[in-house]
């Protein structure tokens, strides 16, 4: 009889990773696309990524769907508590003989960085949010509002800060040392005045909350080289960030819950990471014993597994 294969299937702000893995948790085959956010892109376009992702992961690995025994699968923008009947039919077609576990990008973030299901995850990428599971299952999520509603400390509202400084600088007609970190970010973009950024912001190729937030490691760098207008962007971002953890921490009444960390921003070693882990009175930046994509295989596999102890 063929060991069991699980698939994992995280569609992040800005990547669809899809990864099929043997019991163990090992990775047999991997790849990567582009961005699957429904609310971005619409549920059709949507739907055709997450289906050509599967369809691609399978014929690279030379299989036929019916030795996945269950795939899970978590969506940025479309959280298994509004759009599970829709995440398990863009599934069902490719993986008919699979048992299906729809999550949200949250949760299976969580459950391959701590490797269980349980615990409190903050995650800071393009956007931002944080959930807290206990472990009778009780939980609560803070913030993925989305960029126009929330997402505080994400990258898109550290790149927005950063913008609105540029904007405020030209405006006000600043020169001098408070202008550097203007001057610098419109070199990095190669533009040569703030009157082009709006062309930058809504150019075609990219939605603006992506190309906004493209600019958060722009602002992690100068922070570590000590500019000051950067540093007190990071200080704010890391305020709101930490907040979400409290609120999580003292709602659900888990002042001992583990935390992780995930996303673009808080998954590196950076001041913003650090930040963070201080104020949360952690004694180092917490490392993910598995990435997304891998948390929504092992869901798949939990899942699996009380089904064929029943």
């Amino acid at each position: 009889m063929s060991e069991p294969l699980f698939m994992g299937i995280d569609g992040g702000g800005s990547t669809l990773r899809v990864a099929i893995v043997n019991a163990e948790l090992e990775t047999l085959n991997a790849l990567r696309a582009g961005a699957v956010n429904p609310s971005v892109i619409g549920r059709a376009e949507a739907a055709k990524r997450i289906q050509a992702g599967i369809r691609d992961a399978l014929n690279r690995s030379a299989l036929p769907s019916e030795r996945i025994a269950a795939a899970g699968i978590g969506v940025a923008g479309a959280s298994n508590l509004h759009s599970e009947d829709w995440l398990l039919e863009v599934m069902r077609p490719l993986l008919p003989a699979s048992r299906l576990a729809a999550s949200s990008d949250l949760e299976i973030a969580l459950v391959g960085a701590l490797a269980q299901p349980q615990g409190i995850l903050l995650l800071a990428g393009t956007g931002s949010a944080a959930l807290g599971i206990k472990p009778d299952g009780k939980r609560l999520q803070t913030g993925g509002w989305g960029y126009l509603l929330g997402d505080e400390g994400s990258g898109f509202w550290i790149g927005a800060r950063l913008l609105r400084h540029v904007i405020r600088l030209h405006d006000g007609g600043a020169q001098g040392e408070a202008a550097a970190l203007s001057r610098a970010c419109l070199n990095a973009l190669d533009l040569s005045e703030p009157g082009e950024l709006i062309a930058w912001v809504y150019r075609s190729g990219m939605a603006p909350s992506l190309r906004v937030g493209s600019l958060a490691p722009f602002v992690l760098e100068r922070a570590e080289a000590g500019d000051e207008i950067a540093l007190d962007i990071l200080r704010c971002a890391a305020m709101h960030l930490s907040r979400q953890v409290e609120i999580l921490r003292s709602s659900l009444a888990y002042a001992e819950a583990p935390i992780a960390f995930a996303g673009g921003l808080l998954d590196k070693d950076n001041w913003l990471s650090r930040e963070l882990a201080r104020r949360l009175g952690l004694a180092r930046r917490p490392v993910a014993k598995y990435p997304p994509v891998i948390g929504a295989a092992l869901l798949a596999k939990l899942k699996w597994r009380a089904a064929e102890a029943v």
